[in-house]
């Protein structure tokens, strides 16, 4: 596999590509690359068509990127779509440990990356001890609400996170 650096100009992003990228996401991947830089490239087709990596090709974008790293693969049109498919539902499916993220996130110089400081008061929220010393069991309750389109979704996680709910975005 060979990386390759290309205008941006000549990539295009994936017709077939099912994985919308909102405002939030776009400024976290924005952020992750003014920080670190482009740390993985993306994958396009022989035809300069991104394959993997649409969001990053599109925060490159709003950064003023004018080239941007690429791997080419050869794998047939049918096979990278599914290629995309399988990338981003096997990074959805992973789950976080609490426990380890929140003592991560608590060092200062981890910085900025991606998360809210709801989201990451949720995550270090830990048992309230009693006074004869035994914690109680904090329990979770969810609601999944449907919104018609991404703005009605934006709206709203803006509002319940202004009312101090902890939310999380899913898109399915």
């Amino acid at each position: 596999m060979t990386v390759e650096t290309v205008t941006i100009e000549s990539l295009s992003p994936d017709p077939a590509n099912a994985r919308k990228h909102g405002p939030r996401n776009l400024d976290a991947i924005a952020a992750s690359l003014r920080r670190f830089g482009q740390q993985k490239p993306i994958v396009v087709d022989s035809k300069g068509v991104v394959r993997a990596g649409n969001g990053q090709l599109a925060a490159a974008k709003m950064l003023g990127w004018t080239h941007i790293r690429v791997v080419r693969s050869d794998l047939p049109a049918t096979e990278l779509t599914a290629f995309a498919i399988a990338d981003n539902r096997t990074a959805e499916l992973a789950e976080w440990d609490e426990e380890v993220l929140a003592g991560v996130l608590s060092d200062p110089e981890i910085g900025k990356v991606g998360f809210t400081d709801e989201e990451i008061k949720g995550f270090s929220a830990e048992d309230v001890a009693d006074a004869d010393g035994e914690g109680e069991i904090r329990a979770t309750f969810e609601v999944v609400v449907e919104c018609r389109d991404e703005q009605q979704q934006k709206e709203l996680y803006e509002r319940l996170t202004a009312e101090g709910y902890s939310c999380r975005l899913f898109t399915l």
